[in-house]
């Protein structure tokens, strides 16, 4: 190489040797081909092989391969992965590539705000139109899929966003499956290693990777897993790659390193939690408790049955309503004023001011978020030190 500008511009050979004991960082836009028959050969799906970072890339594929690996670990199922830009472009790629204008979704008015916020836009803009009731309802799902032959997905949270309800997956999913309509549950909260909906019957899954699964607030992404190979790569990859919707390898891999303590921290989130909620559940200042440990929670039974443990997400409502909720979230010095989940520290969140805001206020309550609830992401730390500083924010 005879002059210094193309030294200096060109790639310098990889001196690698041995294989990295962690998985690297891909941070590359494209791949380098031997030949033309070989690109030929991959571009029209011949042999399998990296192109373009955004058709994908190692560090992603091997994150979501892994998440896959997670939720249906203990069984025979298979399922693909493909890990997005955040929660919601998981959602989004889901639903574009799955729907056609003119189906239907039948989903329920109490989960994440901005999930609703999406749905209620593609509701708009692509002409799928969305369809409410109480999934938890075995015979009034079954009246609404045998009436309405245009529903092709139920679309759930269990337990939900943010009051902790839950569904039944297995019943619900043996009646999408009798009604030959895909089945699609967010498990952002209970993660995979407290809750396999797979193992129920789900078509679909969709985390954001944001939370529980890395665990420790520094990524942005999300996921979306099928059990349908096939269709899952025809329908939802080629969503996420026309789209660009794409997680980069840098979020990937931080998803990635949390993955390794996933186990621990749910745990420990699981611990707390119940401590925590027990803890609140006596106080005389504190009107309802929202959290699936309780044997109080409405829903006890069915979490028990399909959880390994409860959880580090609960909610709750004081007695005062709104002022005496704002004014103690505004004494809490210990606890995180945070509009996010998951993370080793525990954070507070008023759902009708911020995750919850355009969600209709009269929907708000029908489905028991009141203006005055608080969502908690219990975190990992010592549970003494987190009732500790709930109590004096309620007491002072």
């Amino acid at each position: 190489m005879k002059s210094f500008d193309s030294l200096s511009a060109r790639e310098w050979p990889d001196p690698k040797t041995t294989t990295p004991h962690i998985l690297p960082i891909y941070a590359t836009a494209s791949y380098d081909f031997e030949d033309m028959d070989q690109s030929i050969d991959i571009f029209s799906n011949k042999i399998p092989g990296h192109t373009y970072s955004r058709y994908g890339n190692p560090t992603v594929e091997a994150t979501a391969a892994k998440i896959a690996a997670m939720e249906t670990h203990g069984s025979n199922i298979e399922a693909h992965a493909v890990m997005t830009s955040s929660g919601m472009s998981a959602l989004h790629v889901l639903i574009s590539g799955l729907l056609n204008s003119g189906d239907k979704i039948l989903t329920q008015a109490n989960i994440y705000g901005g999930s609703t916020e999406l749905l209620h836009q593609m509701s708009k803009h692509w002409k799928i139109e969305l369809v409410y009731t109480d999934l938890s309802n075995s015979e009034e799902v079954e009246k609404v899929l045998q009436n309405d032959q245009a529903i092709k997905l139920v679309f759930f949270e269990t337990p939900a966003n943010p009051t902790l309800a839950c569904i039944d997956i297995q019943a619900l999913c043996n009646i999408t499956k009798q009604h030959m309509v895909w089945s699609a549950i967010d498990n952002t909260f209970a993660t995979p290693y407290l809750q396999q909906p797979f193992l129920f019957g789900a078509d679909f899954i969709i985390h954001s990777t944001s939370k529980f699964l890395n665990g420790h607030g520094t990524t942005i992404s999300g996921v979306v897993l099928g059990k349908d190979i096939d269709s899952f790569k025809t329908r939802i990859w080629n969503t996420m790659k026309l789209t660009g919707a794409n997680c980069s390898p840098f979020e990937a891999w931080l998803v990635y390193q949390g993955l390794k303590t996933l186990p621990l921290r749910m745990n420990k989130h699981s611990q707390n939690a119940m401590a925590l909620a027990t803890a609140l559940a006596s106080h005389d200042k504190v009107q309802k408790v929202n959290y699936p440990g309780l044997e109080s929670h409405p829903d006890h039974r069915i979490a028990k049955n399909q959880m390994r443990a409860f959880g580090g997400m609960m909610s709750f409502e004081l007695k005062g309503g709104i002022d005496a909720s704002l004014k103690a979230m505004n004494r809490m010095q210990f606890c995180s004023l945070t509009p996010t989940l998951g993370d080793v520290d525990t954070m507070v969140l008023h759902p009708a001011s911020s995750s919850h805001l355009r969600v209709n206020p009269e929907v708000r309550k029908q489905v028991g978020i009141s203006d005055g609830l608080i969502r908690v992401s219990v975190g990992i730390e010592d549970a003494e030190d987190i009732i500790a500083d709930m109590l004096q924010a309620i007491e002072a």
